[in-house]
């Protein structure tokens, strides 16, 4: 049976072939709209769940990967990054991405949007991310997603005192 079809799901994967990538595009039966229920559908650790969160910074939107296992400290990366971080609105993510919240994948966007890729995720040989719905993932690595991203590694919360 053929996979089911998608715009936005569409263009994560003309965008991951144009990065030389054509990893399976896996479809679930139900949303998978967190890290633990990604996790749990597809047998792997939370961690290595790359949630796709859009957040403002100073007003501009800004994509954050983050590990499943953690949250993003809004306030110290804001410090980090020099500016306030704010999350978006869903009008801002569907407008920065073209996707939905719960489906957002890291590319695929109507024109680039400055991300960050947290450092844990490297701790995974392999990661997930949403492929631009809710239903999909697709497999990577975080060399991967800073590559196809043009993100920068950074650590999303504070280290530990």
């Amino acid at each position: 049976m053929p996979s089911p079809s998608h715009a936005a799901v569409d263009r994560v994967a003309d965008a991951l072939a144009g990065h030389g990538l054509t990893p399976e595009i896996v479809w679930f039966d139900d949303a998978v709209t967190t890290a633990p229920l990604a996790a749990e559908a597809l047998g792997v650790e939370v961690g290595q769940i790359a949630n796709s969160l859009v957040f403002t910074i100073d007003d501009e939107p800004i994509l954050v990967l983050t590990s499943g296992s953690h949250r993003v400290d809004t306030e110290w990366l804001g410090q980090q990054l020099g500016g306030v971080i704010r999350r978006a609105s869903k009008e801002t993510v569907k407008e920065a991405t073209g996707q939905v919240i719960g489906g957002v994948a890291p590319l695929g966007h109507p024109s680039p949007v400055r991300t960050v890729v947290d450092v844990q995720l490297a701790d995974y040989p392999a990661v997930w991310a949403a492929a631009g719905h809710a239903k999909t993932v697709f497999p990577t690595s975080f060399d991967e997603l800073v590559r196809i991203t043009g993100g920068t590694p950074h650590a999303v919360e504070a280290p530990p005192a």
